[in-house]
C-alpha cells in the first residue's frame, strides 16, 4: 500500500508510492501544519496543437537591457503551442516517463532525494507574496538601517515526482525593506528559463541535479530531456539554473545565482516588490556559469568569481570584473578531474582556490550511483594566485590533507610569516550533504594556514572541544573581506539540518558568544550590517535574520545588536519564510541608483 507523508501542504498532500517499509531518518525535520496547495500539473495531451513552434516564445532575453519575456509581477508566459510532430514526440516522451517514474516509485529513495524528508517542516515551499507595507513591529528598528534586506532559497514550484535534494528547489528571494523605522516584505520566485518553461509546460521537465541525476535513472532523465530538446518541446540553450542559492549586490544591480548558470538580474522596486529582470551575462561578457559566491572587494569595488565544468576541460576558470562591470579574460586553473567548488576566498592580492576532495565521476552513474563522490584518494589542496594574474602559470598549491570546506568565511595574508590565513568550516564527512551517510555531520569552524615559503599548511579548530558546535552558514564584517578579521557570525547548525541560533566567534582566542532562538524556533545565516561604514569597532553594527517559530507556525525578521547580542527590534511577517541559504543587505542610497 501506497504511504502518503504531509509535507507540510493542504489536504492533498505529496503522495509518494514507495515500499511499505518506513525510512530510517536520522535528522531534525518533522512535518508540519497544512499551508500550499502545488499547481495542478498538465500533460502533453493537454496542450494546444498550431503548426508553428513557438517554443521560444517562452525564453526570456539574455540582456537586462532588453524586455524581458518574464517577470514576478504576473505577467506570466503563455501555454506553448506545439505542431503535430511536436504533439506526438511530447506524448511518447511522457509514455516513455511515466514508466520510468512507476519504476522509480518502487525503489526506496536515499534521505539526500527523499522529498518526504528534504522539504518537509518549514523546509517545504510558499508561495509568492505581493508586498505587504506597514507590518508589525517588537521594539524599535535602529535608524541607520535604511534599505532592503534579501535573502534567496530553494522553493519548488511543481510537487517532485520522483528524487528531490533540497538545493534543488526554484529559487526565490524574500525582501524586507526598511524606512523610517516601518517595515514591508515580498517573495517572488526568480523567473528562471527553468521556471517560465515548467510553468508554461505545467510541469516540472528539467532534471535536478541532485535529487534526479544519479544512477542509471539519473541518465534516462539526462535522455528523456534532450529529447525533449530535440523536438523543441524545451529549451536549454538559455540555461537550466535554478537561481537560488546567493545574492551579491554589484554594478548597481542585484544577481541571484546557483552555479550551474549566469546570475539572474532581479530589481528591487520602489515599493519593495521584486521583478525578475533576466539573465545577465554582463552584456555578453559572461558565457559560462558562475559560482553562487563571488566575492567583492570592499576597497576596489571588484569582483571576483569562478566557474566550473563537470564535462569539459577547462574544468575551472578564474575571472573578474572591473567596478563598472567590465570582465577579464577567463584564467584557466588546471585539474585533473571535475571539483566541486562552491565557495573560495581573496586578500587583498590573491585569490584562494580550493580544490578537494568532493568530486564529479559522471562515470559513477553507469555504475548505478551518485556522480557527485568523495575521493578518498585524492589530497585535498588550495591554490594561491595572484588576483590580477592573466594566466596561472604563477598559482602555488599547498596540500592540506582531508580537508573540505564548503563555505570559507574570510582570507588575509600575515606578511611576516609568509603566510596566507584561511578561515573556513571543515566538514565530514564531506559529501554528506549529497550522499546519505551513517555517521553524524560535523562542521568545524577552523584556521588553515599556508606557508607560501616552505610551501606547507596547518589546520587547527579555532573554538575548543568543551564548546564545539556545527557552524556553518555566516559571515564576517563584508567591509573588511579579504582582511584580518577578529569576529565571525556563524549559524549553529544544530540539531543539524536546522539552525537553532547564529554565534559570534573571536577568531584569534576562539570565545564563543551565542544567540539562541529559542524553544522550536529556528533560522538561518545571520548577516552582518555594519552601523556606519566608517565606525573603529569591527562589531559596531546589527545582524539580521528570518526566524521561524515551529509552534505557532510564524516567521519574523529579528534584529540583534551584534555587540552585545541583544535584541533590537523584530518585524512579524505576513506569511511563513522557509529555511533558506544566502542573502545580502541593499542600502536605501545603493537602491536609488539601479540599473
Amino acid at each position: 500500500m501506497a504511504s502518503m507523508v504531509d509535507l507540510g501542504y493542504c489536504s492533498s498532500s505529496i503522495s509518494i508510492n514507495r515500499p511499505s517499509k518506513k525510512p530510517n531518518i536520522n535528522c531534525s525535520i518533522q512535518t508540519s501544519p497544512s499551508v500550499l496547495h502545488f499547481p495542478k500539473q498538465t500533460s502533453a495531451h493537454q496542450l494546444p496543437t498550431t503548426g508553428i513552434n513557438t517554443t521560444s516564445t517562452t525564453t526570456a532575453t539574455p540582456h537586462p537591457k532588453k524586455n524581458s519575456s518574464s517577470t514576478s509581477s504576473g505577467d506570466k508566459s503563455s501555454t506553448p503551442q506545439w505542431n503535430l510532430l511536436q504533439r506526438a514526440a511530447a506524448l511518447a516522451l511522457d509514455v516513455v516517463e511515466s514508466a520510468m517514474v512507476s519504476h522509480e516509485r518502487q525503489q526506496p529513495l536515499p534521505k539526500t532525494a527523499d522529498p518526504r524528508i528534504q522539504i518537509a517542516g518549514n523546509f517545504a515551499p510558499v508561495p509568492e507574496q505581493p508586498v505587504q507595507h506597514s507590518l508589525p513591529v517588537s521594539g524599535e528598528i535602529p535608524k541607520c538601517i535604511q534599505g532592503v534586506y534579501v535573502r534567496n532559497g530553494a522553493n519548488p514550484l511543481f510537487e517532485p515526482v520522483a528524487g528531490h535534494h533540497f538545493f534543488d528547489g526554484d529559487g526565490m528571494v524574500h525582501a524586507v525593506q526598511i524606512k523610517d523605522g516601518s517595515a514591508s516584505y515580498a517573495c517572488r520566485f526568480t523567473e528562471t528559463q527553468r521556471l517560465v518553461q515548467e510553468r508554461a509546460l505545467g510541469r516540472p521537465v528539467f532534471p535536478k541535479a541532485i535529487g534526479e541525476l544519479h544512477g542509471h535513472s539519473g541518465i534516462a532523465r539526462l535522455l528523456l530531456f534532450y529529447a525533449r530538446g530535440l523536438f523543441g518541446l524545451v529549451d536549454h540553450r538559455q540555461g537550466t539554473g535554478v537561481a537560488n542559492a546567493g545574492l551579491v549586490y554589484f554594478n548597481d544591480r542585484l544577481l541571484a545565482m546557483s552555479e550551474d548558470d549566469v546570475p539572474y538580474h532581479v530589481r528591487v522596486t520602489a515599493n519593495g516588490d521584486l521583478k525578475t529582470v533576466g539573465r545577465y551575462d554582463f552584456d555578453g561578457q559572461l558565457n559560462s556559469t558562475m559560482i553562487a559566491h563571488p566575492k567583492v572587494d570592499p576597497v576596489t569595488g571588484e569582483l571576483f568569481a569562478l566557474s566550473y565544468d563537470v564535462v569539459q576541460k577547462p574544468y575551472l576558470k578564474y575571472f573578474r570584473f572591473s567596478p563598472d562591470g567590465k570582465k577579464s579574460p577567463d584564467v584557466e586553473i588546471p585539474l585533473a578531474e571535475p571539483t566541486m567548488m562552491h565557495d573560495f576566498a581573496i586578500t587583498e592580492k590573491f585569490v584562494v582556490i580550493p580544490d578537494q576532495q568532493v568530486v564529479f565521476k559522471l562515470q559513477e552513474m553507469i555504475r548505478g550511483g551518485s556522480p557527485v563522490i568523495y575521493d578518498g584518494n585524492k589530497t585535498s589542496r588550495f591554490g594561491i594566485l595572484d588576483k590580477n594574474a592573466t594566466d596561472a602559470s604563477g598559482i602555488r598549491w599547498i596540500d592540506v590533507p582531508d580537508c573540505f570546506c564548503f563555505h570559507l568565511w574570510n582570507a588575509w595574508e600575515e606578511p611576516e610569516s609568509d603566510e596566507v590565513v584561511v578561515i573556513g568550516s571543515c566538514m565530514t564527512p564531506a559529501d554528506s550533504i549529497f550522499n546519505e551517510c551513517d555517521e553524524g555531520l560535523e562542521s568545524v569552524l577552523s584556521e588553515i594556514r599556508l606557508n607560501l615559503k616552505t610551501g606547507k599548511s596547518t589546520r587547527r579548530p579555532i573554538i575548543s572541544n568543551s564548546e564545539q558546535v556545527n557552524l556553518e552558514a555566516g559571515m564576517v564584517n563584508r567591509n573588511l573581506l579579504g582582511r584580518k578579521t577578529q569576529f565571525a557570525y556563524l549559524a549553529i547548525a544544530e540539531p543539524w539540518p536546522k539552525v537553532s541560533g547564529f554565534a559570534k566567534v573571536d577568531l584569534s582566542t576562539g570565545e564563543v558568544s551565542k544567540y539562541i532562538y529559542g524553544e522550536e524556533r529556528y533560522g538561518g545565516e545571520p548577516l552582518f550590517l555594519p552601523r556606519d561604514p566608517n565606525s573603529e569597532k569591527e562589531d559596531d553594527g546589527y545582524i539580521l535574520t528570518f526566524v521561524h517559530d515551529e509552534k505557532t507556525w510564524k516567521s519574523e525578521l529579528q534584529i540583534v545588536n551584534a555587540m552585545n547580542l541583544k535584541l533590537e527590534a523584530s518585524v512579524k511577517l505576513p506569511s511563513r519564510v522557509p529555511y533558506g541559504f544566502h542573502g545580502t543587505f541593499i542600502d536605501a542610497k545603493e537602491l536609488a541608483k539601479q540599473a
